[in-house]
Parts: structure tokens; sequence; C-alpha cells
């Protein structure tokens, strides 16, 4: 299926960029979310005339991203969870809890948007996360988890 897209997607293009994707990726999540739209000839017409609109939103969209992520840089979370003698939690921090936590500080954060490349936590101690704001900002939070005896 042929698309335009509505917003930069990751490994997929730019805004305006018409692109082939599989129809089921297109039908279930690209057009539900309102990131793409069929490359019908009505609508390449209709995004050249909102083109201008569309691309000041994006670098709002960018600069709020960007603004939030100088202040979010460098973070340092603290959670307690209930841990073993050996150092071994019982259960894991996952990408909800460092979103929880991140909400509670102040930073709108969905767990989305909460990048742990090796998986939950599930040792006591310090990891680095990263937080994907947009899909050009990227910033790396600390997360120091505690333990609590049970």
């Amino acid at each position: 299926m042929q698309i335009i897209l509505l917003d930069k997607v990751v490994n997929l293009g730019n805004l305006g960029e018409i692109v082939k994707v599989k129809d089921g990726y297109a039908r279930n999540f690209l057009i539900p979310a309102g990131r793409a739209r069929r490359a019908t000839e009505a609508a390449k017409r209709d995004f050249e005339a909102r083109r201008a609109e569309l691309e000041k939103a994006a670098a709002a969209k960018l600069a709020e991203s960007q603004s939030l992520g100088e202040k979010l840089a460098g973070t340092t979370i603290k959670l307690s969870q209930k841990a073993g003698v050996d150092g071994r939690l019982f259960g894991s921090v996952t990408n909800y809890d460092i979103a929880e936590e991140l909400g509670k500080q102040g930073y709108a954060v969905s767990k989305a948007q909460v990048r742990m490349p090796t998986g939950p936590i599930k040792t006591v101690g310090d990891s680095t996360v990263s937080v994907a704001l947009h899909t050009d900002v990227v910033v790396e939070i600390n997360v120091s988890v505690y333990g609590e005896t049970a």
C-alpha cells in the first residue's frame, strides 16, 4: 500500500514522503495513529495544501521534545523494590515503573518512550536507560535501584 507520511517514522521516512508499506502495518498502526494517510490523488493534493501547517507542527513538537530532553538528560531516579540478601529483586523494575517515577518528578513520559536495551532491571544497583522523547531526541537517564528486605 502506498501512503503519505504525516510525521517522521523511524526506518521508514520523513514527513511528506510517499512510501510503500505492507497493508497491515498501514491499516493497523500508521493510519489509526495519525502518522500516515493513503496516497490517493485527493490525499496528495490535500497534503500539499496543508504541508506548511504540518511542517510547523512537526518543528514545534521537535522543539518541545528537545527542551524536555535537555532537562531530563542525566537525571537520576531512585526506586526501591523488595530484594533478597544476594541483591536480586523479587520481581523487576520495568519501563512502567520508570515512567511512573518520572511522572511523579514532573516529566511527561509514557512507558512506550522508556527503552530498556537489556530488558527489565532484576538486580539492585545503578543502570542506564534511554528515553526516546521524539524520533530524533533520545536521552540517557540513570536508575538507582535500592533493595528492601522482605
